[in-house]
């Protein structure tokens, strides 16, 4: 009988996540996925994080970090509520000269916010953590990304044709897979990763874990 999905799962994956990005990414490898919000407030994390961290040589904790504690906390708080379940969380934190940028809360914050990374490289740090019955496991994987030098028209004309929606679905403000591509000069990393989920690095955990068929 030939399989119908290379998932070996007795469930589904469950996504702790409502983007409907990486729900495509998973589904797209074939995998058998459901999802959840994970009742997360990812800026509560972040100001937990914001004290000393001894780990570091600045004392604080570094954008990649950030990003692997984000991933941590939504994975462990679905795995917590779903006993037995494959649970994968994921965020992805948007670093440009020591600053940390967010989803921008509308057209006039993605506008000054594309202004700031116009003709600048800044980083994607796309964390990963795969939770199951208290026992986490994660990773952080990064993209670096130029902007090409825009003046405030092509900026204002991107934002008007991308709209709200599409501009508040993303850190940075753009979506590279849509019009969001017009705005670069130079793209380093896998595609998955500026997703928000790196891809490769997932599915090799997933079968060490013996939970794909090939």
């Amino acid at each position: 009988m030939q399989p119908s999905s290379p998932w070996l799962g007795s469930a589904p994956l469950l996504l702790a996540s409502t983007s409907p990005t990486r729900r495509m990414l998973l589904e797209s490898a074939g995998l058998a996925v459901e999802t959840t919000a994970p009742g997360v407030d990812e800026r509560a994390v972040e100001a937990a994080c914001a004290g000393p961290d001894p780990g570091t040589s600045s004392g604080t904790l570094s954008p990649e970090a950030l990003a692997l504690r984000l991933a941590e906390a939504k994975a462990v708080a679905v795995a917590g509520r779903h006993p037995g379940r494959v649970v994968v969380g994921a965020d992805q934190v948007l670093a440009c000269d020591g600053a940390v940028f967010h989803k921008p809360a509308g057209l006039d914050a993605a506008r000054a916010q594309l202004a700031r990374l116009a003709g600048r490289t800044h980083l994607l740090h796309a964390a990963v953590a795969l939770a199951q019955d208290g026992a986490v496991e994660s990773f952080v994987e990064t993209a670096r990304l130029t902007l090409r030098p825009l003046d405030p028209r092509a900026i204002a004309t991107y934002v008007a044709l991308a709209g709200a929606e599409r501009v508040r679905a993303s850190v940075g403000g753009y979506q590279l897979e849509g019009l969001g591509i017009h705005l670069f000069e130079r793209v380093e990393g896998d595609h998955s990763t500026i997703l928000g989920l790196p891809l490769l690095p997932l599915l090799a955990r997933l079968r060490a874990k013996g939970l794909l068929a090939f």
